[in-house]
């Protein structure tokens, strides 16, 4: 009992009892990740805000909350695409709590009855991902572009919507698997710098126009050099040009993998 109702107030009474109710009301409120189910896409949460409760001895005392089972985990979506992002325990969130039972919703999706009538309870929490105290906070945060980043930094693709530029950094390797054609249209130039090597594997290789000119060049060099050399002979002169000689058909098939 609130020592306010021992009080000859209606009013503090009235307030104590109000007070007591909307204690029991639980809106929002911050979370650590126990545990998450990636199939059912649910979560335990720890509250991370402890509740005071009376002991026998008529004391208070600050109790953790008990553990919230099967919160459903909210990741952006919406037209059929969906942000997914690993979450591992010890993550912090918010978990907020819906007005009503949730859990015939949960279990069949659509429109429902409430299967209970219960209100603002901890068993209907949903886990938001994302929330940071400053013991957990990251650093370096763009104030000028929106990143998808690793929480170290080390990684991101970056979005810069004064500039439009698009920037993909990693320490790491990249991979794309394209089921598709690609296409890569350029308005300027290209470059490609790679500090060991660099290689296309194709059945046909095309080339543009420029490049089928530098192309000839080098077919013409390396025709004239093959075609021309010689060998130092016994008697000390030189061999013949070899009998055999390498044409542009021969070589532009060489260089497209016939």
């Amino acid at each position: 009992m609130d020592q306010r109702e021992r009080l000859n107030s209606p009013d503090e009474a009235l307030n104590a009892a109000l007070d007591g109710r909307q204690a029991q009301i639980w809106t929002a409120g911050p979370g650590i990740i126990q545990s998450f189910n990636a199939d059912g896409i649910t979560a335990v949460v720890q509250p991370a805000i402890k509740a005071q409760v009376r002991a026998p001895d008529g004391s208070m005392q600050w109790v953790a909350l008990p553990l919230l089972l099967d919160c459903p985990v909210v990741f952006p979506r919406g037209g059929g695409c969906t942000l997914t992002f690993p979450v591992a325990e010890d993550d912090e969130c918010l978990v907020v709590f819906a007005s009503r039972c949730i859990d015939a919703w949960w279990s069949a999706g659509g429109v429902q009855v409430q299967s209970e009538f219960r209100m603002h309870d901890l068993s209907d929490g949903f886990a938001i991902p994302g929330p940071y105290s400053q013991a957990t906070k990251i650093s370096n945060i763009s104030t000028t572009a929106a990143q998808l980043r690793s929480n170290d930094g080390e990684a991101y693709l970056q979005l810069n919507p004064t500039s439009h530029e698009i920037d993909i950094v990693t320490p790491a390797n990249w991979t794309a698997t394209i089921g598709g054609n690609t296409n890569i249209n350029v308005t300027g130039s290209a470059n490609i710098t790679a500090s060991v090597s660099a290689s296309v594997t194709a059945p046909s290789i095309s080339l543009g126009a420029a490049s089928q000119t530098l192309l000839s060049l080098v077919t013409s060099a390396f025709m004239s050099l093959f075609n021309g050399h010689t060998h130092p002979d016994p008697q000390g002169g030189n061999s013949s040009p070899p009998t055999q000689q390498m044409t542009s058909a021969h070589l532009t098939t060489t260089i497209k993998g016939g």
